[in-house]
Order: structure tokens, then C-alpha cells, then sequence
């Protein structure tokens, strides 16, 4: 059995920057949802949240380990947070967390956290710098 992190003692870390439900077509063959599928969420957010601070186009080009804590399953609401870590002159690390709001309840769990590196790239595909300040 699941055990539940009391929301009022865990809370999410960073900006609300994608809000997607599961549907039944991201499952597998135990009906939870694909981790490839909450990776793929994940890189989303990391990438608006990147593009905003780099003022243009951005790619992934890591991501630290990332460990799946919990399941997230057909209804659950995925909720994925963003806060820009440090900031080089052509790369960021962008650290997300993966929290699920449990379908038909109040209960959010975090499901996976990671770090994702992205470069700032101009219009041939090559890096360039980001600008600076927030």
C-alpha cells in the first residue's frame, strides 16, 4: 500500500508549470502510467521554463538520475514544478519535481524529481549565451 505524504509537511518545490491528466493510452501493462510518459511531461515543463529564462530556443541535453518514488495512475492529475538552478553562459540545470493529485481526491503524492541540463541554441542549432538576470 501507498503510503501518502501529508500535504501539510511536503509541498512542492518551484513553479506550477504543466498540469496534464493520465489518460488510459499512457498506461502499461499493469494500467499505471508509463515513466517515459512522465519523463516526456517533465522535459516539457523544463523546456518552457528554460525557454522564458533563456529568452529563446533551448534543448535537453542531460538528465540527472531520477528515480520513480510512486506510481501515477489512469485520472491522476500530474503536476510538474520547475525552479531554475544555476545558470552557466550557454547551459542551466533545471530541477523538476512530478507530483500526482490522486484522481477524485485532495491526496498529492511526488512521484519523481530530477535535474535536466538544457543549452541555449540559436536559429542553426548552435549554443549561445544566455542573457543575464532572472
Amino acid at each position: 500500500m501507498t503510503q501518502a505524504i501529508d500535504v501539510g509537511d511536503a509541498h512542492p518545490i518551484g513553479d506550477l508549470t504543466v498540469r496534464t491528466i493520465a489518460m488510459p493510452a499512457d498506461t502499461n501493462a499493469n494500467g499505471d502510467i508509463f515513466g517515459g510518459w512522465v519523463l516526456s511531461q517533465m522535459d516539457q515543463a523544463g523546456g518552457i521554463a528554460g525557454v522564458e529564462r533563456a529568452q529563446g530556443r533551448v534543448v535537453t541535453v542531460a538528465v540527472d538520475a531520477m528515480t520513480f518514488i510512486r506510481p501515477v495512475r489512469v485520472g491522476d492529475v500530474l503536476c510538474v514544478y520547475t525552479r531554475i538552478g544555476h545558470v552557466g553562459r550557454t547551459s542551466m540545470k533545471i530541477h523538476l519535481e512530478a507530483w500526482a493529485r490522486r484522481f477524485q481526491t485532495q491526496l498529492r503524492e511526488k512521484v519523481t524529481e530530477a535535474t535536466f541540463t538544457f543549452v541555449a541554441i540559436d536559429e542553426a542549432g548552435r549554443p549561445r549565451p544566455i542573457p543575464s538576470g532572472s
